[in-house]
């Protein structure tokens, strides 16, 4: 089953994509790589659906969903970018980015939020991808992910 049919029978909804806040595009295709900028958990609104330091502000519970969110933020841009979620070939590299206090040590668990719900849509075979997660002192607009993926497409 293809991703987009995957999207149908899990009742999974994705919005429209974000709108860059700065001076920057979504996405860049070269050749059959797709580089996707960093994304945040924004709503329908354009604003961040969570603000704060994991750690401090913040449950692991709580990161986990906010790096779901930037998921779907960027399926939403994947496809805009190439019509169907099925034209990914492979997920191939992910950077997440938490915004954590020092001595926080739990991103590879924030980061799932995201990890978990790409293998949903695409599958293990597609989906699971090399990866990094990483604290950050700060993010833009406070939020508490931000999120990039390299992806081969056809």
């Amino acid at each position: 089953m293809g991703a987009e049919a995957n999207l149908k029978e899990k009742n999974i909804t994705l919005p429209q994509p974000p709108v860059p806040l700065a001076n920057y595009i979504g996405a860049v295709r070269v050749g059959t790589l797709l580089f996707v900028s960093g994304h945040g958990p924004l709503g329908a609104d354009g604003k961040p659906t969570a603000r704060g330091k994991l750690g401090r502000d913040l449950t692991v519970e709580q990161g986990y969903q906010a790096a779901r969110v930037v998921g779907l933020n960027m399926l939403a841009t994947v496809r805009a970018n190439l019509g169907s979620l099925d034209k990914v070939k492979r997920i191939v590299k992910v950077l997440g980015m938490v915004n954590t206090t020092e001595g926080f040590g739990d991103q590879p668990k924030v980061i799932n939020g995201f990890s978990d719900l790409i293998v949903d849509v695409f599958g293990e075979a597609i989906g699971k991808h090399a990866r990094s997660a990483v604290g950050m002192a700060g993010l833009p607009q406070s939020i508490p992910v931000e999120i990039e993926m390299i992806l081969e497409v056809e």
